[in-house]
C-alpha cells in the first residue's frame, strides 16, 4: 500500500474471521471421517427432475502450517490463518446447507512480494497441504494451486508439478503482480505452460494500491469499487495486449462476474474505432469477442445482473461462485435457479457443468 492506511481485500479477510487461528484441523483422513455426517444433510439440487452437481469454483481457503514458513519474515503476519478460512467440518456443513456439491479451493495470494527461496518453500508447503485436502475429501473438494508468479519461470514449474504431480487443476493468480501487469511480456512462461497444461487459471483481485487514497472512508469501497476495477484491467489487458491471441487455448476465469467489463463491454469495441491512435497493434477479433474465450463467475447480486452476464459472455462462459466464507452471498444456487430467462440447460451448465468441463474433471 502506499499512501494512507486503508482497508484492503487481505484485512479484510483477516478481520472478518475477527480472530488468528486457535486449532488447526488435522490431517486430511480427519476430514474424511466428518463428510459422512453431514451427507444426509446436503441438499439435494435438481432441474427438471434430475440431480444436478453444484461446483463452487470462487471458495477461498488457507493453510496454517505457512506460519511456520513465514515466521520472521516480512510476511510473517500474512501466515495467521483466520479460522474460518481454515477447511474444517464447519465448511462441509454450510456447503451441505447451500448446495454445494464440491468446492475449487484457492489461496489468495500475497507472496507477490516473497523472494525466490521463501516464495518457493511457501508455495511448496501450501500446494502439498491442498493436496492432502483433496485426498482425504475427493468427492468434496478439488484445488486451484499456489504459484509465485513474481518469478514466471519458477511459477511455470510450479504449476506443472501440481497439474501432474498433485492432482490439481489449475492455479489462482491476482489481477497484478506488483508493478507488471498480467499482460507483461515475461509472464508469457506462466501463460504459455497454462495453455498446455489446458489448467484453469482463475483471476482473483487484490486491490489497486494508487487509487486507496480516494476509495478510503465509508462504504468500504476498496473493495465494493477497487476489486471489480481492478478485475476490469486485468482482463482489459489481457486483451488488448494480445495474451488471449498469444495463448488462445488459455482457460481463464475471473472473479465477482469479471468486474465491471462484461456490464460496460461496448465501450471496448468502440475505443479503438473512434481513437485509433490509441490501439497499437492488432487484433485477431473485436474486443467483445474475446468474452467469449473466458470464464466468469456468478457472484453478481441480481437475476438482471446475471441474465445480463449470460447475455455478454454465454452461458457456456459462466461458473458458480460464493467467495466462500466471506457473508456476500449464502444463495448461490437459488441465484441461478432463478434467474430469468435461463432453460434448464443452461442452468445445469452454469451449476457445475461449465465447471467440471473447465477443470477437466469428471466431478
Amino acid at each position: 500500500m502506499t499512501g494512507r492506511r486503508t482497508p484492503t481485500r487481505r484485512g479484510f479477510l483477516r478481520a472478518a474471521a475477527g480472530a488468528a487461528l486457535g486449532a488447526a484441523f488435522g490431517p486430511a483422513v480427519r476430514l474424511r471421517a466428518l463428510a459422512g455426517p453431514a451427507q444426509g444433510d446436503r441438499r439435494p439440487v435438481t432441474i427438471g427432475g434430475r440431480r444436478v452437481k453444484v461446483i463452487d469454483v470462487h471458495a477461498h481457503c488457507a493453510i496454517p502450517e505457512a506460519a511456520s514458513v513465514l515466521a520472521g519474515t516480512p510476511l510473517a503476519s500474512n501466515g495467521r490463518a483466520a479460522a474460518n478460512l481454515v477447511v474444517g467440518p464447519e465448511r462441509l456443513r454450510a456447503m451441505d446447507a447451500q448446495g454445494i456439491d464440491v468446492e475449487v479451493l484457492s489461496i489468495n495470494p500475497f507472496w507477490y512480494g516473497a523472494d525466490r527461496d521463501l516464495a518457493a518453500r511457501l508455495i511448496d508447503l501450501q500446494n502439498e497441504k491442498l493436496a492432502e485436502i483433496c485426498r482425504g475429501n475427493p468427492d468434496r473438494f478439488v484445488a486451484l494451486a499456489s504459484v509465485a508468479l513474481q518469478h514466471p519461470d519458477l511459477a511455470a514449474a510450479q504449476l506443472e508439478a501440481a497439474v501432474k504431480t498433485m492432482g490439481m487443476h489449475g492455479a489462482a493468480i491476482g489481477g497484478h503482480v506488483n508493478a507488471d501487469e498480467l499482460s507483461a511480456a515475461r509472464l508469457d512462461p506462466f501463460w504459455a505452460k497454462a495453455e498446455a497444461l489446458e489448467a484453469l487459471v482463475f483471476i482473483h483481485p487484490q486491490g489497486i494500491p494508487e487509487v486507496s487514497p480516494r476509495l478510503s472512508g465509508n462504504g468500504f469501497l476498496t473493495n465494493v469499487i477497487g476489486n471489480p476495477l481492478e478485475t476490469t484491467i486485468a482482463l482489459s489487458h489481457l486483451i488488448f495486449d494480445g495474451v488471449l491471441d498469444r495463448f488462445p487455448r488459455l482457460r481463464v476465469a475471473a472473479a465477482h462476474g469479471g468486474g465491471y467489463l462484461p456490464a460496460y463491454s461496448a465501450r471496448s469495441d468502440h475505443g479503438c474505432a473512434a481513437f485509433p491512435a490509441n490501439c497499437r497493434g492488432t487484433l485477431a477479433k473485436r474486443p467483445t469477442e474475446y468474452l467469449k474465450q473466458m470464464y466468469f463467475d456468478s457472484l453478481v447480486f441480481t437475476g438482471e445482473e446475471l441474465r445480463h452476464l449470460v447475455a455478454e459472455c454465454g452461458a457456456s462462459q459462466i461458473v458458480v461462485g460464493t467467495d466462500y466464507p466471506y457473508p456476500w452471498t449464502t444463495t448461490a444456487v437459488d441465484h441461478v435457479l432463478e434467474t430469468p430467462g435461463l432453460s434448464d440447460a443452461d442452468r445445469t451448465a452454469i451449476l457445475g457443468g461449465n465447471a467440471a468441463r473447465l477443470l477437466g474433471s469428471p466431478l
